[in-house]
């Protein structure tokens, strides 16, 4: 058994993992056909994750509440992962700047939510990236997102999520940070 999953599923990390995300698929409605949970968790780190699943279970009707646990951030506010583990002391220090990235994109939207073109956006995507690949990473995407839909946004307002993936020497690391954006009155 093999899913077909949605059109995002192509994007983001899934750009850099083709069939990935069909795995993922296939592997959970494998799981929930099994133990028929009421309730299953999964986290927020990996939003685009969380997000597939859960048009999995309205796709196939599975009787499955889903709660997205937050994110735990280390005390420099680096993501919690198993993959943290692959990181020296000196890496793990140099890890944060990804979230770093993110927070400035997020800074730069929420500074003028209201007059942020696509173009905008663009620009600032760019720039966090270049910050990142200037001290050697490698990254994957920085994407500003609708929260909602995980499509790009269009502008600086909505709720929004501005997602990350980048390699840091040999270690591939993913954060996100959702917010809403408002106009100010």
């Amino acid at each position: 058994m093999s899913f077909n999953p949605p059109p995002i599923a192509s994007e983001l990390c899934g750009a850099s993992r083709p069939g990935h995300f069909s795995g993922v698929m296939t592997v959970v409605a494998k799981l929930f056909n099994l133990i028929q949970p009421n309730v299953a968790v999964f986290g927020k780190k990996d939003f685009q994750q969380l997000f597939i699943i859960k048009k999995l279970i309205n796709q196939f009707n599975f009787p499955v509440e889903v709660i997205a646990g937050e994110t735990v951030r280390e005390p420099g506010g680096l993501a919690m992962s198993s993959r943290n583990s692959k990181l020296s002391v000196a890496e793990k220090t140099q890890a944060v700047q990804l979230h770093l990235a993110l927070k400035e994109v997020m800074q730069a939207v929420k500074l003028k939510p209201t007059s942020l073109t696509t173009q905008d956006i663009a620009t600032v995507e760019k720039t966090a990236n270049k910050s990142l690949t200037d001290k050697g990473w490698q990254v994957d995407y920085i994407s500003m997102r609708s929260a909602i839909t995980l499509k790009p946004a269009l502008s600086g307002l909505g709720n929004l999520i501005v997602l990350g993936a980048a390699t840091l020497n040999k270690t591939r690391l993913i954060d996100n940070i959702e917010f809403c954006a408002k106009p100010l009155n």
